[in-house]
């Protein structure tokens, strides 16, 4: 009977301890949980983020590219007017040639 009552006494010291154990435990789980949700909510929150930039990224180099063109256009625009230009200047030189040769005619005329 000794025998027994002292195990009784043991394991009841070992229940008092187990039900320590898994008040701590659960506890702990909660925590955990608590941490999951806010990790969660954070991944989330990361994630839109990321769409957003992603968004915005594409957003930008459409932009890019748009004014990519407008300067490539704008640079071939560029190059024909000087083109032009250089031709207009060279009918300019070639007329005051022009008009000095018949001005040289004229006063021979006279």
């Amino acid at each position: 009977m000794h025998h027994y009552l002292q195990k009784l006494i043991g394991l009841r010291s070992s229940m008092g301890a187990s039900k320590e154990e898994v008040e701590r435990l659960q506890k702990e789980k909660t925590e955990l949980k608590e941490k999951e949700e806010k990790a969660s909510k954070e991944i989330k929150r990361l994630q839109e983020e990321i769409a957003s930039l992603l968004e915005n990224l594409k957003k930008v180099k459409l932009e890019s590219e748009e004014k990519d063109k407008r300067v490539e256009s704008a640079e071939s625009h560029v190059a024909a007017l000087q083109k032009q230009a250089a031709d207009l200047l060279l009918e300019y030189d070639r007329l005051l040639e022009d008009n000095q040769n018949l001005q040289t005619q004229a006063m021979g005329y006279r």
